[in-house]
C-alpha cells in the first residue's frame, strides 16, 4: 500500500463512517485486504505522522485543544488524519487554515478537543482481525525529524501565538 491507496481507504471509511467512526470502518476495510497490504498500511500511517511533526501544526493542536502533550498530539493528528488526505494536506501547508474546518469551528462553539487515538492504529487493528496476530513489531519504523527552532516557545504565550495563528486564536479565545 502507498499513500494514494491509503488515502483511498481514509476516503471510502469517511463515505461509510460517521465522523467519529473512520477509524474503526477503515480497520474494518483494511482487513480485507492481504497481509502484505495491511503491513505496508502501518508503514504509510507512520510516515504520515513523521510528517505531520511539526512545530507550526503542534501550537494549532495547542490552540484548539487547549493544550496539547507529546500524546495529545499524536492523538490530534490520528484526528487529522481521519478527516482525508485534502484537509492533511491543507493543515501541514497552513496550520491556521484548520480555522476553516467545519470540526474545529465545531469544536470551539462547542468547547470540544479534536483527537483519535484509535487512528493511530487503523493498520494494527486490521492485521489482529485479519490474521489473530499481533502485527510484527519490525515491519515499520518511525523517525520523526526534529522540530522547528523558530517555533519554540510556549504556545500558552497568547500574543505570539495569536501573532502566528491568527484566525485559530480568534476562533478559540
Amino acid at each position: 500500500m502507498d499513500k494514494q491507496a491509503f488515502w483511498k481507504l481514509i476516503d471510502a471509511a469517511r463515505t461509510d463512517a460517521e465522523p467519529h467512526q473512520v477509524a474503526a470502518r477503515a480497520s474494518e476495510l483494511l482487513a480485507r485486504c492481504p497481509e502484505a497490504e495491511i503491513v505496508t498500511a502501518q508503514q504509510v500511517l507512520w510516515d504520515l505522522l513523521a510528517e505531520s511533526y511539526r512545530s507550526p501544526l503542534w501550537a494549532a493542536a495547542y490552540v484548539i485543544n487547549g493544550g496539547c502533550s507529546d500524546d495529545g498530539f499524536d492523538y490530534f493528528r490520528g484526528w487529522l488524519l481521519t478527516q482525508g488526505e485534502e484537509a492533511f494536506a491543507r493543515a501541514l501547508t497552513d496550520p491556521d487554515s484548520l480555522a476553516d474546518h467545519p470540526a474545529v469551528r465545531e469544536a470551539a462553539a462547542e468547547g470540544l478537543e479534536l483527537w483519535d487515538e484509535e487512528a493511530l492504529s487503523i493498520a494494527w487493528t486490521a492485521y489482529e482481525s485479519a490474521t489473530g496476530r499481533e502485527l510484527p513489531a519490525d515491519s515499520f519504523t518511525i523517525s520523526y525529524p526534529a522540530l522547528d527552532p523558530s517555533w519554540d516557545f510556549d504556545f500558552d504565550d497568547r500574543k505570539e501565538t495569536s501573532t502566528r495563528l491568527p484566525r485559530l486564536s480568534t476562533l478559540f479565545d
